[in-house]
C-alpha cells in the first residue's frame, strides 16, 4: 500500500488511528499495540501476502538471538545472527545477480527460478542488525515479543526507513502517553504528512515525466543533445530528491499522529558544501549505519595495521582511506540494487569521498583552511558538490551501463553542442572556432525527446533549484515542535517557522488539496525498490 493513494489517505490511516485511540482508551495498551502490529502486517501484505511469512520468520529469528545476547556478550552468537540476516538478504536480493555474472564469466547457462524481491527486505534487515549489535553492547533491554514486532513492523517507517534503533523506539512504544491521541500531535503530523505528499505528487511525479523520457531515449540508442541530456539528469536529480524527501516527511508525519517521533532521515542534502556533508544530510540513518557498522571498524583495523608497520604517508593514505572507502562504497552501491550500475554509482561516491579527504589533508597541511569561508567559496563548493551528485545519479538511474555511457557522452559534449539557430549569426564573429569545438545550430532540443514545451521544464528546474537551495526544510519549519530525533546541532536560530494558527491552517489545506488532486496514478516511491 502506498502513502500516496486515496485508499491509504481516506481509509487505512483514519481507521487505524481511530481504532488505535479507542482500544488504547477503553482496553489495554497491549491491545492497542496488537492492533498496530496487525495493521502494519496488513499494510505490508497488501503488496504481496505470500511474503508475510518471510518477515515474520526474520522477526522471530532476530528476537530470539537478541534475547540470548542480552547481557551475555557472546560474539559467536552475534556473528551467527548477523550472518543469518545477510544470508537471507543475499539470497532474495543477490542470488540471480550473482548467478548471471557467473554465467557470463564461465559461459554457462545455469538458471535459478526467478526470485521476487520482498518489499523492504534491506530496511528491516539492517534495522534488526542494529538491534542485535545494541543487545550485544548492552544498550537495550528485553521487551516483550509484541513490542519487538512493532519495532520492526511499524508501518510509517517499514518500507523505506528511517532505519531506527531499538533503544530509541521501544521507550516510546512503552509509554502510556501515546495511547491517547493528542490534538497537537494530529495537527503537526497531518501538516507534515501533506507537505510530504505535495512533494511526491506535485513535484516528484511531474519531474519523472521529463526524466523518464530522456533516460528511456538514451537506453534505446537515441543520441541526445547536450541540453537534453543535462535536462534529463537534473530532472531526475530533483525527482529523487522530492520523492525521498516526500516519503521521509510522510513517515515522520504519520508516526507523529500516533505520538511517535522518528529520527531525521533527510536534511536538505543539496545545500551541502562538500560530498561528506552531502552524506551527512542524505539518507541520514543509512549513512550512520554504514559509518558505525562498516567504515569505522574497517578504518580502525587498517589504521592499526599502518601504525604497527610504520608505513609512509602515501601508503598510509591508501591503507586507511582508499581501501576502506572503496570496499564500503562497493557494498553501499550493492545494497541499493543488484546491478553494476548501482555498484558503479557507489564506487563513484567512494572516489568523491577519497578525493575530498585528500583535498582536506592538503588544505590542512598547507594551512589553507584557517580563514572563515567566503560567500564565493561556499557558493563554489555547493555548485561543485551539486554537479558531482548530478553526474553520479546518471549511473544510479540508468538501466544499463551502455545507457549511462550514452548519457555521459552527450552531457560532456562528445556529441557536440547544438545551439538555437539564432545563435549562428551572433557567433559568426568567432569564425571557425564554434565549428572546431563541435557547435552546431539545430536547436537545443531538436530530437523531440522532451515532448512538452522545453521552456517549461527549464523554468520548472530553476524553481526546483531555488526551493532546494534557499527554502527551509520541514525540520526547520517545525523546529519548535520537535519534529524528529537526532536533530541537535542541525538547526540554526532565526528564520521562518510553522505556527498553529489560522494562516498556517489555510496554507496546509491548500497544500493538502493540491497534493490530493495530483494523485492521478499511484506511483511507487523510488526507494521502495531498495
Amino acid at each position: 500500500m502506498l502513502f500516496n493513494s486515496y485508499i491509504f489517505v481516506f481509509l487505512f490511516l483514519p481507521i487505524v488511528l481511530l481504532v488505535f485511540a479507542l482500544v488504547g482508551k477503553f482496553w489495554h495498551y497491549k491491545a492497542a499495540i496488537s492492533w498496530l502490529v496487525i495493521s502494519s502486517l496488513f499494510f505490508y501484505g497488501w503488496w504481496n501476502p505470500s511474503y508475510l511469512g518471510l518477515i515474520l520468520f526474520s522477526i522471530i529469528f532476530n528476537y530470539a538471538v537478541g534475547v540470548a545476547l542480552l547481557g551475555k556478550r557472546k560474539k559467536a552468537l552475534l556473528l551467527f545472527g548477523i550472518a543469518g540476516n545477510i544470508l537471507l538478504l543475499g539470497y532474495f536480493k543477490y542470488a540471480n545477480f550473482f548467478l548471471d555474472n557467473v554465467n557470463y564469466v564461465l559461459g554457462n547457462s545455469m538458471v535459478l527460478e526467478e526470485i521476487i524481491l520482498p518489499l523492504a527486505i534491506s530496511f528491516f534487515t539492517f534495522q534488526q542488525i542494529t538491534y542485535l549489535v545494541d543487545a550485544f553492547n548492552g544498550e537495550t533491554r528485553e521487551y516483550s515479543f509484541l513490542y519487538y514486532c512493532l519495532f520492526v513492523l511499524f508501518f510509517p517507517q517499514l518500507i523505506a526507513g528511517p532505519i531506527v534503533h531499538h533503544k530509541e523506539m521501544m521507550p516510546q512504544f512503552e509509554s502510556g502517553i501515546i495511547y491517547k491521541l493528542k490534538s497537537s500531535n494530529l495537527i503537526i503530523g497531518i501538516s507534515i504528512f501533506f507537505i510530504g505528499l505535495f512533494k511526491k505528487t506535485v513535484f516528484a511525479d511531474t519531474l519523472a515525466i521529463y526524466a523518464t523520457s530522456v533516460f528511456t531515449a538514451s537506453e534505446i540508442g537515441i543520441e541526445l543533445t547536450f541540453f537534453e541530456s543535462w535536462v534529463g539528469a537534473i530532472a531526475y536529480t530533483f525527482q529523487l530528491y522530492f520523492d525521498f524527501s516526500g516519503y521521509s516527511d510522510m513517515a515522520i508525519g504519520i508516526a507523529r499522529m500516533f505520538g511517535i517521533i522518528l529520527p531525521i532521515n533527510f536534511f536538505s542534502p543539496y545545500k551541502a558544501n562538500n560530498i561528506a556533508d552531502f552524506w551527512r544530510r542524505w539518507h541520514i540513518t543509512l549513512s550512520n549505519f554504514i559509518k558505525e557498522y562498516l567504515y569505522y571498524p574497517i578504518n580502525l583495523t587498517m589504521t592499526r595495521y599502518a601504525v604497527v608497520n610504520n608505513t609512509n604517508p602515501i601508503i598510509k593514505f591508501i591503507i586507511t582511506i582508499i581501501i576502506p572507502m572503496t570496499f564500503v562504497w562497493f557494498l553501499t552501491g550493492l545494497w541499493h540494487g543488484a546491478g553494476w550500475t548501482f555498484i558503479l554509482w557507489g564506487l563513484i561516491h567512494g572516489m568523491y569521498l577519497i578525493i575530498f579527504q585528500l583535498w582536506t589533508d592538503i588544505r590542512s597541511y598547507f594551512r589553507w583552511s584557517r580563514d572563515e569561508p567566503t560567500f564565493f567559496g561556499i557558493a563554489t563548493s555547493r555548485i561543485v558538490t551539486f554537479t558531482a551528485v548530478i553526474v553520479s545519479f546518471v549511473m544510479f538511474r540508468s538501466e544499463s551501463i551502455n545507457g549511462a555511457m550514452s548519457m555521459y557522452h552527450s552531457m560532456f559534449g562528445f556529441s557536440g553542442i547544438s545551439l538555437p539557430m539564432s545563435f549562428e549569426a551572433k557567433l559568426s564573429v568567432l569564425g571557425e572556432i564554434p565549428e572546431m569545438i563541435g557547435i552546431v545550430y539545430n536547436g537545443m532540443f531538436y530530437n523531440g525527446v522532451l515532448t512538452a514545451n522545453p521552456n517549461n521544464i527549464i523554468i520548472l528546474l530553476f524553481i526546483m533549484l531555488i526551493i532546494v537551495w534557499f527554502s527551509p526544510n520541514v525540520t526547520e519549519w517545525f523546529r519548535f515542535e520537535k519534529p524528529a530525533l537526532r536533530i541537535d546541532g542541525l538547526l540554526k536560530k532565526g528564520g521562518l517557522y510553522w505556527r498553529r494558527n489560522t494562516g498556517f491552517a489555510l496554507i496546509t489545506i491548500f497544500i493538502a488539496s493540491t497534493a490530493l488532486m495530483f494523485i492521478q496514478r499511484e506511483s511507487e516511491f523510488l526507494y521502495f525498490q531498495f
